[in-house]
C-alpha cells in the first residue's frame, strides 16, 4: 500500500505536469515530416532548439523572424519547442544542453556550426555567410 507523503507527492506531480501540458503553446513551424525533408535549395537550414516559455528563447523569435523574412530563399528556419510532446524528440536528436540553441546545417543537411544561447542578429548573420548566404 502507498503510505500518504508519497502519493501527496505523486498527485503533485501529476496535477503540475497537467497545468503545464494545458498552458503550452504548439508553435512548432516545421513540415509534416519535421526537418527530415532535405530541401536542395536553401543554402543554410537554422534551427532553433527552444521554448515559447523561455525568456532568451523569446528574444530569439524576432529575430527568426527577421532572417526568415530577410533571407528567405536562401535561408529555411525551423523552430522546436522542446518543452511540448512534439519538440523533445528534436532535443535529443540534436543533443542539446541548454535552451536556446541554434543548429546550422548546410545545404547536405550536415552540421556547420552550433551556438547556446541568445545569438546576436549580426553574429548569426556572419554564421550565414559562411555558406554563401547574401
Amino acid at each position: 500500500m502507498i503510505n500518504r507523503k508519497r502519493l501527496f507527492f505523486i498527485l503533485i506531480f501529476l496535477i503540475g505536469t497537467i497545468v503545464a501540458t494545458c498552458g503550452q503553446k504548439h508553435e512548432n513551424k516545421t513540415d509534416q515530416q519535421g526537418d527530415k525533408k532535405k530541401e536542395t535549395n536553401y543554402l543554410v537550414t537554422f534551427v532553433e532548439l527552444g521554448s515559447v516559455r523561455c525568456i532568451p528563447c523569446k528574444k530569439m523569435q524576432p529575430i527568426m523572424e527577421e532572417i526568415e523574412e530577410e533571407y528567405g530563399n536562401q535561408v529555411k528556419v525551423v523552430f522546436h519547442d522542446v518543452w511540448t510532446g512534439e519538440g523533445k524528440p528534436f532535443a535529443y536528436k540534436y543533443k542539446i544542453r541548454l535552451i536556446p540553441t541554434q543548429v546550422f546545417l548546410d545545404k547536405d543537411g550536415k552540421e556547420y556550426f552550433r551556438h547556446e544561447g541568445f545569438f546576436p542578429k549580426d553574429e548569426l548573420i556572419e554564421v550565414l555567410k559562411q555558406k554563401g548566404v547574401r
